[in-house]
Protein backbone atom coordinates (compact mmCIF):
# COMPACT_ATOMS: atom_id res chain seq x y z
CA UNK A 1 0.00 0.00 0.00
CA UNK A 2 1.45 3.22 -1.03
CA UNK A 3 0.54 7.44 -1.71
CA UNK A 4 2.78 9.04 -3.83
CA UNK A 5 5.76 9.33 -2.33
CA UNK A 6 6.50 12.53 0.02
CA UNK A 7 9.96 12.70 1.27
CA UNK A 8 9.10 15.52 3.44
CA UNK A 9 6.09 14.05 5.53
CA UNK A 10 8.37 10.76 5.50
CA UNK A 11 11.45 12.40 7.16
CA UNK A 12 9.97 11.55 10.73
CA UNK A 13 8.02 8.42 10.65
CA UNK A 14 6.57 6.72 13.65
CA UNK A 15 6.97 2.68 14.47
CA UNK A 16 3.68 2.37 15.43
CA UNK A 17 -0.16 3.84 15.20
CA UNK A 18 -3.21 2.40 15.65
CA UNK A 19 -6.99 3.15 14.88
CA UNK A 20 -9.60 0.89 16.98
CA UNK A 21 -13.42 1.18 17.34
CA UNK A 22 -14.03 -0.15 20.72
CA UNK A 23 -11.85 0.22 24.30
CA UNK A 24 -11.42 -3.55 24.56
CA UNK A 25 -9.37 -3.87 21.52
CA UNK A 26 -7.22 -0.95 22.95
CA UNK A 27 -6.48 -2.29 26.24
CA UNK A 28 -5.57 -5.21 24.43
CA UNK A 29 -3.14 -3.20 22.26
CA UNK A 30 -1.87 -1.24 24.67
CA UNK A 31 0.42 -3.73 26.62
CA UNK A 32 1.55 -4.82 23.89
CA UNK A 33 2.78 -2.03 22.37
CA UNK A 34 4.43 -1.26 25.40
CA UNK A 35 6.64 -4.06 25.38
CA UNK A 36 7.90 -3.76 21.93
CA UNK A 37 8.72 0.27 23.14
CA UNK A 38 6.40 1.64 20.92
CA UNK A 39 4.17 4.27 22.56
CA UNK A 40 0.52 3.30 24.01
CA UNK A 41 -0.60 6.97 23.45
CA UNK A 42 -0.58 6.14 19.79
CA UNK A 43 -3.19 3.31 20.06
CA UNK A 44 -6.42 5.98 18.82
CA UNK A 45 -9.84 5.57 18.84
CA UNK A 46 -12.01 5.80 15.30
CA UNK A 47 -11.10 2.96 13.72
CA UNK A 48 -10.70 2.90 9.46
CA UNK A 49 -12.19 5.92 8.86
CA UNK A 50 -10.05 7.92 11.49
CA UNK A 51 -7.15 6.26 9.73
CA UNK A 52 -7.55 7.46 6.17
CA UNK A 53 -8.09 11.22 7.62
CA UNK A 54 -5.23 11.27 10.07
CA UNK A 55 -2.88 9.73 7.17
CA UNK A 56 -4.14 11.96 4.68
CA UNK A 57 -2.61 14.76 6.38
CA UNK A 58 0.61 13.07 8.17
CA UNK A 59 3.12 10.52 7.79
CA UNK A 60 2.68 6.52 7.61
CA UNK A 61 4.09 4.87 10.46
CA UNK A 62 6.01 1.70 10.33
CA UNK A 63 3.28 -0.56 11.50
CA UNK A 64 -0.73 0.34 10.95
CA UNK A 65 -3.17 -1.03 12.89
CA UNK A 66 -6.78 -0.60 11.78
CA UNK A 67 -10.00 -2.10 13.33
CA UNK A 68 -12.62 -2.76 10.04
CA UNK A 69 -15.63 -3.66 12.87
CA UNK A 70 -17.52 -0.59 11.82
CA UNK A 71 -16.73 -0.70 8.11
CA UNK A 72 -19.36 -1.80 6.38
CA UNK A 73 -17.41 -2.62 2.37
CA UNK A 74 -13.97 -3.68 4.19
CA UNK A 75 -12.62 -4.09 0.46
CA UNK A 76 -13.57 -0.53 -0.82
CA UNK A 77 -12.57 0.77 2.60
CA UNK A 78 -9.02 -0.34 2.57
CA UNK A 79 -8.63 1.13 -1.17
CA UNK A 80 -8.93 4.29 0.49
CA UNK A 81 -6.79 3.36 3.18
CA UNK A 82 -4.45 2.97 -0.20
CA UNK A 83 -4.50 6.09 -1.36
CA UNK A 84 -2.93 7.67 1.90
CA UNK A 85 -0.80 4.91 2.91
CA UNK A 86 2.66 5.67 1.89
CA UNK A 87 5.35 3.23 1.06
CA UNK A 88 6.99 0.45 3.04
CA UNK A 89 4.21 1.16 5.64
CA UNK A 90 3.21 -2.95 7.02
CA UNK A 91 -0.81 -2.75 7.67
CA UNK A 92 -2.58 -5.45 10.16
CA UNK A 93 -5.86 -5.67 10.58
CA UNK A 94 -8.59 -6.74 12.71
CA UNK A 95 -12.52 -7.24 12.57
CA UNK A 96 -15.44 -9.18 13.89
CA UNK A 97 -16.23 -11.18 10.57
CA UNK A 98 -15.18 -14.56 10.15
CA UNK A 99 -14.73 -15.33 6.73
CA UNK A 100 -12.02 -17.09 4.94
CA UNK A 101 -12.71 -15.57 1.38
CA UNK A 102 -12.81 -11.94 2.91
CA UNK A 103 -8.96 -12.66 4.69
CA UNK A 104 -8.04 -13.74 1.41
CA UNK A 105 -8.88 -10.31 0.22
CA UNK A 106 -7.70 -8.60 2.58
CA UNK A 107 -4.23 -10.36 1.85
CA UNK A 108 -4.24 -10.22 -1.74
CA UNK A 109 -4.80 -6.15 -1.42
CA UNK A 110 -1.75 -5.86 0.60
CA UNK A 111 -2.86 -6.42 4.07
CA UNK A 112 -0.25 -7.97 6.16
CA UNK A 113 -2.73 -10.01 8.33
CA UNK A 114 -6.28 -9.84 9.56
CA UNK A 115 -7.05 -10.76 13.30
CA UNK A 116 -10.39 -11.71 14.22
CA UNK A 117 -11.61 -10.36 17.51
CA UNK A 118 -11.34 -10.77 20.35
CA UNK A 119 -7.64 -10.17 19.66
CA UNK A 120 -5.51 -12.48 21.54
CA UNK A 121 -1.98 -11.52 23.12
CA UNK A 122 -0.08 -14.34 21.72
CA UNK A 123 -1.51 -13.86 18.07
CA UNK A 124 -0.58 -9.80 18.51
CA UNK A 125 2.65 -10.85 19.36
CA UNK A 126 3.29 -13.08 16.32
CA UNK A 127 2.06 -10.89 13.68
CA UNK A 128 3.85 -7.51 15.29
CA UNK A 129 7.16 -9.79 15.17
CA UNK A 130 6.66 -10.87 11.32
CA UNK A 131 5.33 -7.27 10.65
CA UNK A 132 9.22 -6.07 11.75
CA UNK A 133 10.61 -9.39 10.10
CA UNK A 134 9.34 -7.98 6.90
CA UNK A 135 10.45 -4.40 7.58
CA UNK A 136 13.88 -5.49 8.15
CA UNK A 137 14.39 -7.87 5.74
CA UNK A 138 16.53 -7.12 3.01
CA UNK A 139 15.28 -6.89 -0.70
CA UNK A 140 16.77 -10.61 -2.54
CA UNK A 141 18.27 -7.91 -4.95
CA UNK A 142 20.38 -6.47 -2.14
CA UNK A 143 21.15 -9.42 -1.20
CA UNK A 144 22.68 -11.04 -4.95
CA UNK A 145 24.60 -8.07 -5.72
CA UNK A 146 26.59 -10.24 -7.65
CA UNK A 147 24.20 -11.35 -10.31
CA UNK A 148 22.13 -8.13 -11.79
CA UNK A 149 19.12 -8.51 -12.76
CA UNK A 150 18.02 -10.09 -16.16
CA UNK A 151 14.40 -8.92 -17.77
CA UNK A 152 12.97 -11.12 -20.63
CA UNK A 153 9.80 -10.48 -22.69
CA UNK A 154 8.36 -13.33 -24.28
CA UNK A 155 6.28 -12.39 -26.91
CA UNK A 156 4.50 -14.31 -29.89
CA UNK A 157 3.64 -13.36 -33.16
CA UNK A 158 0.41 -14.97 -33.57
CA UNK A 159 -2.22 -16.26 -31.17
CA UNK A 160 -1.60 -19.84 -30.56
CA UNK A 161 2.26 -20.34 -31.71
CA UNK A 162 2.74 -21.15 -27.97
CA UNK A 163 4.80 -17.67 -26.65
CA UNK A 164 2.81 -18.19 -23.07
CA UNK A 165 4.03 -22.10 -23.02
CA UNK A 166 7.78 -21.82 -23.94
CA UNK A 167 7.28 -18.33 -20.81
CA UNK A 168 6.64 -20.35 -18.44
CA UNK A 169 9.25 -22.68 -19.20
CA UNK A 170 11.74 -20.38 -19.90
CA UNK A 171 10.95 -18.96 -15.96
CA UNK A 172 11.16 -22.39 -14.25
CA UNK A 173 14.72 -23.16 -16.01
CA UNK A 174 15.38 -19.91 -14.54
CA UNK A 175 14.72 -20.65 -11.46
CA UNK A 176 15.32 -24.45 -11.01
CA UNK A 177 18.35 -25.14 -13.24
CA UNK A 178 19.90 -21.83 -13.12
CA UNK A 179 18.85 -21.52 -9.62
CA UNK A 180 17.87 -17.67 -9.89
CA UNK A 181 14.62 -16.01 -7.72
CA UNK A 182 12.58 -15.77 -10.69
CA UNK A 183 8.85 -13.56 -11.64
CA UNK A 184 6.96 -14.69 -13.97
CA UNK A 185 4.47 -11.78 -15.03
CA UNK A 186 1.77 -12.84 -17.33
CA UNK A 187 -0.11 -9.54 -18.60
CA UNK A 188 -2.57 -11.51 -20.36
CA UNK A 189 -5.47 -10.15 -18.10
CA UNK A 190 -8.22 -12.24 -19.43
CA UNK A 191 -6.59 -15.13 -21.16
CA UNK A 192 -3.69 -15.47 -19.18
CA UNK A 193 -2.38 -19.54 -19.18
CA UNK A 194 0.88 -18.48 -16.67
CA UNK A 195 -0.84 -19.58 -13.59
CA UNK A 196 -2.83 -22.53 -14.81
CA UNK A 197 0.45 -23.99 -16.51
CA UNK A 198 1.84 -24.60 -13.08
CA UNK A 199 -1.76 -26.09 -11.58
CA UNK A 200 -2.46 -22.42 -9.46
CA UNK A 201 -4.59 -20.26 -8.77
CA UNK A 202 -3.56 -17.06 -10.19
CA UNK A 203 -5.52 -14.71 -7.27
CA UNK A 204 -6.10 -11.31 -7.74
CA UNK A 205 -3.44 -9.16 -7.41
CA UNK A 206 -2.73 -8.17 -10.69
CA UNK A 207 -6.35 -6.96 -11.40
CA UNK A 208 -5.99 -5.27 -8.16
CA UNK A 209 -2.75 -3.45 -9.09
CA UNK A 210 -4.03 -2.70 -12.51
CA UNK A 211 -7.30 -1.04 -10.71
CA UNK A 212 -5.53 0.68 -7.70
CA UNK A 213 -1.60 1.58 -8.83
CA UNK A 214 -0.89 3.21 -5.77
CA UNK A 215 -1.03 0.04 -3.40
CA UNK A 216 1.60 -1.25 -5.75
CA UNK A 217 5.09 -1.33 -3.06
CA UNK A 218 7.31 -4.04 -1.90
CA UNK A 219 4.73 -5.72 -0.18
CA UNK A 220 1.73 -6.16 -1.93
CA UNK A 221 4.27 -7.98 -4.46
CA UNK A 222 5.28 -10.38 -1.67
CA UNK A 223 1.48 -10.95 -1.07
CA UNK A 224 0.44 -10.66 -4.48
CA UNK A 225 2.17 -13.01 -6.42
CA UNK A 226 1.48 -16.85 -6.26
CA UNK A 227 4.61 -19.48 -5.40
CA UNK A 228 4.91 -21.72 -7.44
CA UNK A 229 8.44 -22.96 -5.98
CA UNK A 230 11.14 -21.75 -3.40
CA UNK A 231 12.23 -19.34 -6.19
CA UNK A 232 9.53 -19.13 -8.86
CA UNK A 233 6.50 -16.89 -8.16
CA UNK A 234 3.68 -16.01 -10.22
CA UNK A 235 1.46 -12.86 -11.26
CA UNK A 236 -1.05 -13.63 -13.08
CA UNK A 237 -4.80 -13.39 -13.90
CA UNK A 238 -8.18 -14.73 -14.67
CA UNK A 239 -10.09 -11.09 -15.10
CA UNK A 240 -14.25 -11.38 -15.89
CA UNK A 241 -14.55 -11.14 -19.77
CA UNK A 242 -17.08 -9.01 -19.23
CA UNK A 243 -14.92 -6.43 -17.35
CA UNK A 244 -12.83 -4.23 -19.94
CA UNK A 245 -9.15 -3.59 -18.53
CA UNK A 246 -8.62 0.28 -18.56
CA UNK A 247 -5.65 1.40 -17.70
CA UNK A 248 -2.59 3.65 -19.12
CA UNK A 249 0.11 0.77 -18.31
CA UNK A 250 1.08 2.98 -15.30
CA UNK A 251 0.64 -0.17 -13.21
CA UNK A 252 2.42 -2.46 -15.50
CA UNK A 253 5.75 -0.28 -15.21
CA UNK A 254 5.36 0.09 -11.53
CA UNK A 255 4.89 -3.46 -11.42
CA UNK A 256 8.10 -4.13 -13.38
CA UNK A 257 10.14 -1.88 -10.65
CA UNK A 258 9.21 -3.43 -7.73
CA UNK A 259 9.31 -7.19 -8.99
CA UNK A 260 12.88 -5.99 -9.82
CA UNK A 261 13.84 -4.73 -6.84
CA UNK A 262 12.62 -7.96 -5.13
CA UNK A 263 14.11 -10.89 -7.81
CA UNK A 264 17.25 -11.64 -9.69
CA UNK A 265 15.06 -12.28 -12.85
CA UNK A 266 11.58 -11.09 -14.41
CA UNK A 267 10.10 -12.81 -17.30
CA UNK A 268 7.20 -11.47 -18.89
CA UNK A 269 4.31 -13.61 -20.96
CA UNK A 270 3.79 -10.39 -23.02
CA UNK A 271 0.64 -10.05 -25.29
CA UNK A 272 1.81 -8.56 -28.80
CA UNK A 273 -0.81 -5.39 -28.71
CA UNK A 274 0.62 -4.35 -25.55
CA UNK A 275 3.79 -3.11 -27.65
CA UNK A 276 1.17 -0.78 -29.52
CA UNK A 277 -0.75 0.37 -26.67
CA UNK A 278 2.46 0.45 -23.78
CA UNK A 279 5.66 0.53 -25.56
CA UNK A 280 7.31 1.53 -22.47
CA UNK A 281 7.19 -1.93 -20.63
CA UNK A 282 10.38 -2.89 -23.27
CA UNK A 283 12.36 -0.13 -21.65
CA UNK A 284 14.16 -2.29 -19.12
CA UNK A 285 14.04 -5.54 -20.92
CA UNK A 286 17.46 -7.07 -21.91
CA UNK A 287 15.95 -9.83 -23.89
CA UNK A 288 12.80 -9.93 -26.07
CA UNK A 289 12.28 -13.92 -27.09
CA UNK A 290 10.08 -13.40 -30.19
CA UNK A 291 7.78 -16.60 -30.62
CA UNK A 292 6.07 -17.51 -34.18
CA UNK A 293 5.27 -20.13 -36.71
CA UNK A 294 6.40 -21.25 -40.30
CA UNK A 295 3.10 -19.45 -41.87
CA UNK A 296 2.63 -16.66 -43.88
CA UNK A 297 0.54 -14.74 -41.35
CA UNK A 298 3.26 -15.06 -38.82
CA UNK A 299 6.27 -14.13 -40.96
CA UNK A 300 4.43 -10.58 -42.00
CA UNK A 301 4.04 -9.83 -37.97
CA UNK A 302 7.31 -11.05 -37.33
CA UNK A 303 8.82 -8.50 -39.56
CA UNK A 304 6.42 -5.68 -38.32
CA UNK A 305 7.40 -6.73 -34.85
CA UNK A 306 11.45 -7.15 -35.56
CA UNK A 307 11.16 -3.57 -37.25
CA UNK A 308 9.25 -2.31 -33.84
CA UNK A 309 12.03 -3.36 -31.90
CA UNK A 310 14.91 -1.84 -34.22
CA UNK A 311 12.50 1.69 -34.07
CA UNK A 312 11.62 1.83 -30.52
CA UNK A 313 13.47 -0.53 -28.46
CA UNK A 314 17.03 -0.50 -30.57
CA UNK A 315 18.90 -1.40 -26.57
CA UNK A 316 16.76 -4.79 -26.44
CA UNK A 317 18.46 -8.26 -27.89
CA UNK A 318 15.48 -10.13 -29.82
CA UNK A 319 15.85 -13.71 -30.25
CA UNK A 320 13.73 -15.33 -32.91
CA UNK A 321 11.99 -18.53 -31.68
CA UNK A 322 10.42 -21.02 -34.71
CA UNK A 323 7.78 -22.84 -32.76
CA UNK A 324 5.54 -25.78 -33.81
CA UNK A 325 7.56 -26.63 -36.98
CA UNK A 326 6.29 -29.23 -38.94
CA UNK A 327 7.97 -31.92 -41.60
CA UNK A 328 8.94 -29.70 -44.49
CA UNK A 329 6.37 -30.87 -46.50
CA UNK A 330 3.60 -29.48 -44.51
CA UNK A 331 4.92 -26.26 -43.83
CA UNK A 332 3.38 -23.27 -45.43
CA UNK A 333 6.57 -21.73 -46.28
CA UNK A 334 9.83 -22.78 -45.69
CA UNK A 335 12.58 -22.18 -43.28
CA UNK A 336 15.14 -20.56 -45.87
CA UNK A 337 11.72 -18.70 -47.12
CA UNK A 338 11.34 -17.42 -43.76
CA UNK A 339 14.63 -16.46 -43.14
Amino acid sequence: MNAPFNPARTAHREPFTAFVCDEATAEALRPIAVELGWSPEKVNKGGLRNAVQTLSVSASPQVLFVDLSESGDPLNDINALAEVCEPGTVVIATGQVNDVRLYRDLVASGIHDYLLKPLNPDALRDTFAQAQTALNAPKLAETSSARPHCAVAVIGTRGGCGASTLATSLAWLLSEKHGRSTALLDLDVHFGTGALALDLEPGRGLTDAIENPSRIDGLFIERAMVKASDRLSVLSAEAPIHSPVMTDGAAFYQLQEEIRGAFESTVIDLPRGMLVNHPHLITDVQIAVLVTELTLASARDAIRILSWFKSNAPQTQVIVVANRVQQAAMLEISRKDFE
